[in-house]
């Protein structure tokens, strides 16, 4: 169905240990801004699969008068909504080793 169906992230928030997380790269804010830009990715991934989704049940008609109510987008949306937010998914990546990540190198 989804491909954020089965992830083992939190659904409500959660208190980790800042040094674990820092650890990892040797600096908190390195492992923030590594955690956000998953976060962006997961986020932007979430979006498209919900359009793509939704997108079967638009019908172009020229009239905005006409609003259909449909059963099935109804439980597609609320499914959307019951998934962990993209940072948690991305927190919970991020302890679990699952982001691979790089630095850049510094010329001096």
């Amino acid at each position: 169905m989804s491909a954020f169906k089965n992830h083992k992230a939190p659904l409500s928030i959660v208190t980790h240990n800042t040094e674990a997380m820092a650890a990892k790269t040797g600096n908190v804010y390195k492992s923030i801004a590594i955690m956000s830009k998953r976060a962006n990715q997961i986020s932007l991934n979430m979006k498209e699969e919900l359009y793509e989704r939704l997108s079967e049940f638009s019908s172009f008609t020229e009239g905005l008068d006409e609003v259909f109510e449909n059963r099935e987008q109804i439980t597609i949306s609320r499914f959307y909504e019951r998934l962990p937010k993209a940072a948690a998914m991305a927190i919970s990546e991020f302890i679990d080793d699952e982001i691979h990540f790089r630095e850049k190198e510094i010329k001096e």
